[in-house]
């Protein structure tokens, strides 16, 4: 509960395929929820990273060919779900994450409230 407390991003439940890629290993896994700071994922059976390490995390929106890649830090791992702290988007993942993020809010004006505190010091 302090978690949920503690949260200034609304998390959106968001069923997708994504891939989660360190150097050359890669492991398929599936999106629970997704937010403009990070996303939780499914932990994929054989993966063996550790909180603080960077990733590279690939969601794949529903027409399999658009994606949000990001640079992403695992911040806990916990049974079997993955928190990722998004570190840095390209400017067409930003606008797709964005925009799914705004389509689920249905509050333009909570979506001005999330992306400012996203450049908060």
């Amino acid at each position: 509960m302090a978690n949920q407390e503690r949260r200034v991003f609304s998390r959106i439940l968001f069923d997708a395929l994504c891939e989660i890629h360190l150097g050359d290993r890669i492991w398929p896994s599936q999106v629970l929820d997704i937010s403009l700071h990070g996303a939780l994922l499914k932990a994929p059976k054989d993966f063996s990273g550790d909180p603080g390490d960077g990733y590279t995390v690939t969601v794949w929106l529903s027409d399999n060919s658009t994606c949000i890649t990001m640079g992403a830090t695992l911040r806990h791992k916990e049974d079997d779900q993955l928190g990722f702290e998004c570190r840095s988007l390209d400017l067409d993942s930003a606008t797709h994450l964005r925009r799914l993020v705004e389509l689920n809010l249905g509050d333009e004006a909570e979506l001005h409230r999330e992306l400012a505190r996203l450049t908060d010091p």
